[in-house]
């Protein structure tokens, strides 16, 4: 029992979340054993225990960063990573944007090696976590520094991106609204955005599911220009129905 949970935490430490159904597969025993490895440690408070599942407890000497959004839906932003990066080949260019969901996507092209990617990334914290890695070629665009997670943005950054063409890029929004599309919190956001894919063969949206509504400034495009919308499995069944009648490439982590 003790090697079980041992090996439950390790699986956290990699993944941030994992699923009642699929521990009980990998350890050959029953669900019922499993949901009372995750209750006891819950109660230990060695993990945080959810529907279906578990996921990590994060605690405050983890953060890295002093960009609080980062931190905001930490579990549903590393689930979405980890169904982005199964639409990675290996060999692939991409470019990754500095959204807070697109920083957890660094992170798990940095934790699997067996992947050689080429990152192209206007974010400093992303670029941060990929300095120096051996399997990723990474290209930092030069501009403007400014926005709460620091990226650049403005004219310089803008032709440094025209100059790339990638096979795919991974971006944030500010909301998924279906009257209109993927919208921005403001125009030097939005601009960047749209260069990025202009720059790329497929576009890739990463949102959680809080991104499904609410106001908005800027419109970067319509929901049918890119290639997939990966979200978490916490979007609502009215936004999945919606989707499915706007004909909208949903993903659900």
């Amino acid at each position: 029992m003790e090697e079980r949970r041992n090996e439950i935490l390790k699986e956290l430490d990699r993944k941030g979340r994992v699923k009642v159904t699929d521990l009980s597969k990998e350890f050959g025993c029953s669900e019922v054993t499993i949901r009372n490895d995750i209750k006891a440690m819950d109660i230990e408070g060695l993990l945080k225990r959810t529907h279906g599942g578990a996921v990590k407890v994060e605690t405050e000497t983890e953060r890295k960063y002093s960009a609080e959004t980062i931190y905001r839906n930490v579990t549903q932003k590393k689930q979405i990573a980890e169904a982005a990066y199964e639409f990675l080949d290996d060999r692939d260019t991409i470019i990754i944007d500095d959204a807070s969901t697109s920083f957890y996507l660094a992170q798990e092209i940095k934790n699997h090696p067996e992947k050689r990617i080429a990152v192209v990334t206007n974010s400093l914290i992303a670029g941060n976590e990929l300095a120096g890695v051996g399997h990723v070629e990474l290209f930092m665009i030069g501009g403007y520094v400014t926005g709460h997670l620091a990226a650049t943005m403005g004219d310089v950054a803008i032709q440094n991106m025209s100059k790339f063409h990638v096979d795919k890029a991974f971006i944030g929004v500010h909301s998924i609204n279906f009257n209109v599309g993927l919208t921005s919190i403001a125009t030097p956001q939005m601009e960047v955005k749209k260069a990025i894919m202009k720059a790329a063969e497929k576009v890739y949206v990463l949102a959680d599911s809080s991104k499904f509504g609410g106001g908005y400034l800027s419109v970067i495009c319509p929901t049918n220009e890119v290639d997939k919308i990966i979200t978490d499995d916490g979007v609502s069944k009215e936004d999945i129905q919606k989707a499915k009648e706007l004909d909208v490439p949903l993903v659900i982590a």
